[in-house]
């Protein structure tokens, strides 16, 4: 049976209500927003004859979403993030703007607040006994391709069970463990030892690998670290890199892997090299440097406000 009853006046009519359109108060955007995606999903029951059963294992499905914090996992994973990072890319290739790192998804674990460290930063706290040493550094350039002395720098990423300091189950790590906010020296450079991160996937009994899993999905990401980085009178750049070899590096469930994103890691054995890094034996190593891109008519159009956890690093007595 097809019941066609989404173009008629009463549902319009009723969408309005629903919406706050009849009424003066609340917010004109939020109004319109709402408004487009109810009717999307009005259309959407109607065109698929989604039937009460499946919209109320919807609404269930949304309940454990919230209630296991996993949002912003289940939006890379549908590729919303890479969306919206593709409509940027977009609109700079309309305002003729080239050149630059690229640009992609931040990911849900962001925590402000990280130590500040000049020039270089130990972003481990050596207690990851599966850990391989990294050494990781480079040069920001700015848009005039020249060195920007004092630029920002923020690092993070997880540890080689997967997890991330503050949002670690286990409890293992401290506060702030891979994570440091480095200001670049007088010729842009910046400089940390860490342990090369381990790809992970998404909790395997979560919602979000629920959803997957009838998607015919892997949950599942390639190693990576997570940038940050501004200087003045340059556009803020969100990105990350993955570790080369992962063999997930062309295959993250979250869509964030581009071309000049995977630097190669060469392994350095040298007893020099080693002695002069100051670490204990063998380390990887990666090269990378950072182009920025400038302000747009003097603003930031890539600057991106959206709920991130906020925690005080701790003072060491």
């Amino acid at each position: 049976m097809s019941i066609k009853l989404f173009d008629t006046e009463d549902v319009q009519n009723f969408l309005k209500l629903a919406c706050g359109l009849n009424y003066e108060g609340g917010n004109p955007r939020v109004k319109e927003i709402v408004h487009r995606i109810v009717s999307d999903l009005f259309k959407a029951i109607e065109d698929l004859n989604i039937t009460p059963d499946e919209y109320w294992a919807g609404i269930a499905y949304l309940n454990r979403l919230g209630q296991n914090q996993e949002a912003g996992l289940l939006s890379p994973g549908l590729g919303f993030d890479r969306y919206l990072d593709m409509r940027m890319d977009a609109e700079d290739e309309q305002l003729g703007l080239t050149g630059g790192t690229p640009r992609t998804i931040e990911g849900p674990l962001y925590v402000v607040g990280a130590p500040v460290e000049h020039g270089y930063a130990r972003l481990d706290d050596g207690s990851d006994e599966n850990g391989h040493t990294l050494i990781m550094h480079g040069t920001v350039y700015g848009a005039d391709g020249k060195p920007v002395p004092h630029a920002q720098v923020e690092v993070w990423h997880c540890n080689t069970k997967g997890f991330y300091s503050h949002f670690d189950p286990t409890g293992e790590q401290k506060p702030f463990n891979m994570r440091r906010t480095i200001i670049a020296d007088e010729q842009g450079r910046y400089k940390f030892r860490s342990i090369v991160p381990m790809g992970y996937g998404c909790p395997p009994d979560g919602p979000t690998q629920e959803l997957l899993n009838l998607l015919g999905r892997h949950g599942n990401r390639p190693a990576h670290i997570h940038f940050f980085v501004t200087a003045d009178n340059h556009r803020k750049l969100t990105t990350q890199i993955n570790i080369e070899g992962d063999p997930l590096v062309n295959d993250d469930f979250a869509y964030a892997t581009r071309e000049g994103l995977v630097p190669p890691l060469v392994e350095c054995t040298d007893e020099a090299r080693i002695k002069e890094e100051g670490v204990e034996g063998p380390f990887a190593e990666i090269v990378f440097d950072i182009h920025l891109t400038p302000l747009i008519d003097g603003q930031d159009n890539q600057i991106v406000e959206r709920p991130r956890l906020v925690a005080e690093a701790e003072v060491e007595a």
